[in-house]
């Protein structure tokens, strides 16, 4: 049984710190374009506020569930079920911004590839640990493996998202890792991956034009590049200490929705290199915690869990910075727990809630 009240403070600590800190930059970074949208520059705060509680609530349930109870078939296999379904059902439903990503209801929205990232995790630990004898076993774990993740990672292209789908083969590739997998799957995998890439990047309008606009954003400053270009000004114009709270000028309709994916950009801006070497320092700790919670845990399932959690929530923080600041082509991939947004708040949180109850397993 989990000792009671040891889960690990300094992880908690980190999870709430972002939470909260995202509350109040997603009000910095969307005030002035609710008021001018919705009459109320309170708009996208009280959403991510209303998600924030119920998202921390969950991660406080799960706290106190014995991660052990998810390594259960009548667990594992519903919930992939439901996963499944719930990613072909998005897909018959109207497009929003061009895509398929979205279950509405009355003015609240599901995505049901949020929710494919931690069922996906919670899935390969378990089938994984049942075949910890056999990693390697092509027939026997690999294919299966590769049936299950390669449908979801179908799905979520079909909406079409290339950079989710891009997170869960990240996600998939580590906890392979950790499972012991043989490296020379890895160089298959990837030499199988190379022509699909290709196919899907260069043979797709939109993808190619961000990839050229990646390594030349000024040939179509107006067009392609702006928002690469708006992004990168927002974080030099920063400097060391930034120009203050809520005195971004970039967020004031020169870069596209600033609450959302780019929302790291107004930090650079307004709190300047001090503010963003904090959110990294603080998804550091999620990664030193929670890879430190997963080799410490006795459990095979909990070890590949903790991994493919921390993996989840830390990886795409980085992919997020790294669009930012220009070091990768322009990805629609939010930056965890600071982003606005209900469905991926809610899923972090329930994921680190999870993480949070194996570190209380800690040897």
């Amino acid at each position: 049984m989990a000792k009671q009240l040891e889960s690990d403070r300094i992880l908690f600590g980190a999870v709430v710190a972002l939470v909260l800190f995202g509350c109040l930059m997603v009000y910095s970074a969307s005030a002035v374009l609710a008021a001018e949208q919705y009459g109320s520059s309170y708009h996208f705060l009280l959403r991510q506020v209303f998600w924030a509680i119920l998202g921390l609530a969950l991660m406080l349930v799960m706290m106190n569930v014995e991660y052990p109870r998810l390594a259960s078939p009548l667990v594992v296999f519903p919930a992939l079920a439901i996963e499944l379904v719930l990613l072909a059902a998005v897909l018959l439903v109207a497009p929003s911004h061009n895509a398929h990503r979205w279950l509405r209801w009355g003015g609240a929205s599901f995505q049901p590839s949020e929710l494919a990232k931690v069922v996906t995790v919670i899935f390969l630990a378990y089938f994984l640990e049942t075949r910890r004898r056999k990693i390697n076993d092509w027939k026997h774990t690999l294919a299966p493996v590769a049936l299950v993740a390669g449908a979801t990672v179908a799905l979520v292209l079909k909406e079409p998202d290339l950079g989710t789908s891009l997170a869960i083969v990240l996600i998939v590739a580590a906890m392979l890792f950790a499972a012991g997998m043989h490296l020379r799957y890895f160089a298959y995998g990837a030499l199988a991956a190379v022509p699909l890439l290709y196919i899907l990047v260069f043979h797709v309008a939109y993808r190619y034009r961000r990839i050229t606009a990646f390594l030349d954003p000024y040939a179509d400053p107006q067009g392609v590049g702006f928002q690469i270009i708006q992004s990168t000004i927002a974080v030099g114009t920063g400097g060391i200490a930034g120009v203050g709270l809520m005195d971004g000028k970039q967020k004031l309709f020169f870069l596209p929705e600033p609450h959302t994916d780019f929302i790291f950009a107004v930090i650079g801006e307004e709190l300047g290199l001090v503010g963003s070497l904090a959110v990294l320092a603080l998804f550091a700790v999620i990664l030193v915690r929670g890879l430190r919670a997963a080799m410490r845990c006795r459990s095979g399932f909990g070890r590949l869990l903790a991994t493919g959690l921390t993996v989840m929530v830390v990886g795409q923080a980085l992919v997020n910075i790294s669009v930012v600041v220009g070091v990768l082509p322009t990805k629609g991939i939010p930056l965890p727990m600071l982003s606005y947004g209900g469905t991926s708040l809610v899923m972090n949180l329930m994921a680190m809630g999870i993480l949070l109850n194996i570190s209380q397993h800690s040897s």
